[in-house]
């Protein structure tokens, strides 16, 4: 399984030649952030899994800085967060204001569409769509908090549990051809 995935994976050469990287080569080139063992590629699909909820293009960002942080897989921990896609991203954060709203009861007033723009002109919608927008705040923000942790908890015990269950076959087969 760790050959498959080492294919995909940049080695230590080219980090090293990359004159972007130089500065940070002391932080970036830690062991523990790219190896890959169970417990480094739980902790990064945790991370990833965080990390791909937040709004914005900022999502590899942060999943790179938990990376550093938590010392687990870097690339792995990127990759991830690509489960939030343009198909994916808006079930995701209906599923968050949900939680939200069930979480903070009494906060929001039920998903509603945003305001159409009618005859009152593009600035009174533009001050409409901000105004619905801060009405979902509050159960959107704790949900979409609710949702990455339940998410990055679920990621990181799916993976030791993959892991687990991939080292007992891989073990079971060895005792098998070396008992025959």
């Amino acid at each position: 399984m760790r050959r498959h995935i080492r294919k995909f994976l940049p080695d230590h050469e080219a980090i090293l030649a990359n004159r972007w990287l130089a500065p940070f080569e002391n932080t970036l080139l830690h062991p523990r952030l790219w190896h890959l063992n169970r417990h480094s590629a739980a902790g990064a699909v945790a991370a990833g899994m965080f990390c791909g909820l937040i709004p914005g293009p900022l999502q590899m960002l942060g999943a790179a800085i938990c990376a550093v942080m938590f010392r687990v897989n870097l690339p792995l921990a990127m990759l991830t967060t690509l489960y939030t896609n343009p198909f994916t991203i808006v079930p995701l954060y209906i599923v968050a204001y949900a939680l939200g709203q069930w979480a903070l009861p009494g906060e929001g007033k039920g998903f509603v569409p945003p305001p159409e723009p009618g005859d009152e002109g593009l600035f009174a919608w533009m001050h409409a769509v901000i105004d619905w927008m801060i009405g979902l705040g509050a159960p959107l923000a704790f949900g979409l908090v609710l949702l990455a942790s339940a998410l990055a908890i679920a990621g990181y015990f799916a993976v030791r549990l993959a892991w687990r269950i991939y080292l007992l076959r891989a073990w079971r087969q060895r005792s098998q051809r070396f008992a025959s």
